[in-house]
């Protein structure tokens, strides 16, 4: 295919030539009818390029492929045989993927390090999952991915599971060894899914992680609004192999998916994959050149250390690395991310990726360059300088694995549903969640509904918040009081 194309925005331009008149939705008109006010902040440009994506972009009929053919240079540009754009974010992606492999009370192997979205996908689907045991760094207590013998035991196990989910890479930057699992799921004759929504850009460099096509995973799903020049919610979900039937997947899609797709999605897409096929080798060349320097400054600032390969990958720990995610332990100031990440916006508008109890993170992209690597670096410094002053004396207490690992005591889907009551938190132990309990960002649940909350992950989260940790997610965002299954009197 001539991937200098870029159908979405050529029929763009084709509709803006032509001074079409819709009488259609969007209401604002192609920013006639909007506020001056809100045009202002947003930009006319924005207006006059969101419309319909059939009856505006196409005809009524889609009779130009505009969308497919766009769809169809995307997997050939990563080396997929389908790829299918979403305009709802990799959260409808993922749940997508699962729903075209397992339907209600049948099982899924999937890595308990998976984010909030695919316990949603739990929930709504009736799945029944099959916790996989990520890998537990103790000394860092910090998680990689799940490795591939972890799942070869799991679908042992569980001979009647219907596939496997995996994470990788995750925020932190860590990947799993995704041939090594791939092989194990076709020998059991079932599909991957990857949710690489942090690997958008991984095809397109050969120093980057192994990217999950090129490992022979079945199903993998990208956020390219995360690593690549997507708008926010724009997400690709690639089919290859015999083990899911493209039309199946098309229509779990379109069972959870908008039936008023963003064209303005759609466009950023299509114009991010010309771009990294034209120019993806050349613009990460730079990039990772820049990480490298970056690394280096800043672990010449006093108390920090820049993690790398020799501390995340290894025998018991991760496979690979992505390079890209500057992952900073400030543990030595005994200070926590949470407070760091605050002081560093408040004081040098400097905006982190991940911060946790010890932790701070920045995510470079092909976008970065010297200048914005030059206002990470001061900043950071300044933050040496200041950290002192941002002791708490408040410890977040971390549990080790076996505490963190709950019970999952009722199905996801069931708890839930189910007839709940709010309980203060020093009463919820032993008490079976009704709610997701996430830490955010970076999005991985420590409780799911139907998990049996244990004090310890109870205390984890309390100190948590008291020392700066968002949980969004929880009907009590002070996690003073959980939403438990109600007990039989």
């Amino acid at each position: 295919m001539d991937q200098s194309r870029a159908p979405v925005l050529d029929a763009l331009a084709a509709y803006h030539a032509y001074a079409q008149t819709p009488f259609t939705p969007p209401g604002h008109k192609q920013g006639r009818g909007a506020d001056p006010r809100v045009r202002a902040v947003l930009g006319d440009s924005v207006f006059r390029s969101d419309v319909l994506a059939t009856s505006g972009l196409d005809d009524r009929t889609s009779s130009q492929g505009v969308v497919e053919e766009a769809q169809a240079l995307m997997a050939e540009a990563v080396g997929a045989e389908h790829a299918f754009f979403s305009t709802c974010g990799s959260s409808l992606s993922v749940k997508s993927a699962m729903l075209s492999v397992a339907g209600p009370h049948e099982e899924l192997v999937v890595g308990r390090d998976a984010h909030k979205s695919v316990v949603s996908g739990l929930i709504l689907s009736g799945i029944r999952p099959v916790w996989v045991d990520p890998q537990w760094d103790a000394d860092r207590h910090l998680a990689h991915p799940p490795s591939a013998e972890a799942f070869e035991e799991a679908l042992a196990a569980h001979p009647g599971a219907r596939g496997a989910l995996v994470t990788t890479p995750t925020p932190y930057g860590t990947c799993t060894d995704l041939a090594a699992l791939a092989e194990v799921c076709h020998r059991r004759g079932v599909p991957l899914i990857v949710d690489e929504a942090w690997g958008a850009h991984l095809p397109f460099h050969p120093d980057l992680p192994t990217w999950a096509m090129d490992a022979g995973a079945d199903l993998c799903v990208t956020s390219v609004h995360k690593m690549g020049s997507g708008l926010e919610q724009s997400s690709v979900f690639h089919l290859q192999g015999d083990l899911v039937a493209p039309e199946v997947l098309r229509a779990r899609e379109d069972l959870l998916g908008t039936t008023s797709p963003s064209v303005l999605v759609y466009a950023a897409l299509d114009g991010w994959r010309r771009q990294m096929v034209e120019h993806g080798k050349a613009l990460y060349d730079d990039a990772l050149a820049l990480a490298g320097r970056v690394r280096d400054g800043i672990s010449d600032i006093d108390g920090l250390r820049v993690h790398g390969r020799e501390d995340f990958c290894g025998p018991g720990r991760a496979f690979d690395l992505d390079p890209l995610q500057i992952i900073i332990d400030i543990g030595a100031w005994e200070v926590t991310g949470y407070r760091a990440a605050d002081w560093l916006r408040r004081n040098h508008r400097v905006n982190l990726h991940v911060s946790d109890h010890r932790r701070i993170s920045a995510q470079l992209t092909h976008a970065d360059d010297e200048r914005t690597a030059g206002i990470l670096l001061t900043a950071l410094t300044d933050l040496a300088r200041h950290a002192p002053g941002l002791r708490t004396g408040q410890p977040v207490h971390v549990p080790g694995p076996e505490a963190l690992r709950l019970e999952q005591a009722v199905l996801p889907r069931d708890a839930f549903f189910g007839r709940t009551e709010q309980v203060p938190w020093e009463r919820a132990a032993g008490r079976i969640s009704a709610e997701v309990l996430t830490p955010y960002p970076p999005g991985i649940p420590a409780a799911l509904p139907g998990e049996r909350l244990n004090e310890d992950v109870l205390r984890y989260l309390r100190t948590g918040v008291e020392a700066g940790m968002v949980v969004p997610d929880a009907a009590d965002t002070t996690v003073e009081s959980v939403r438990v299954l109600r007990t039989e009197r």
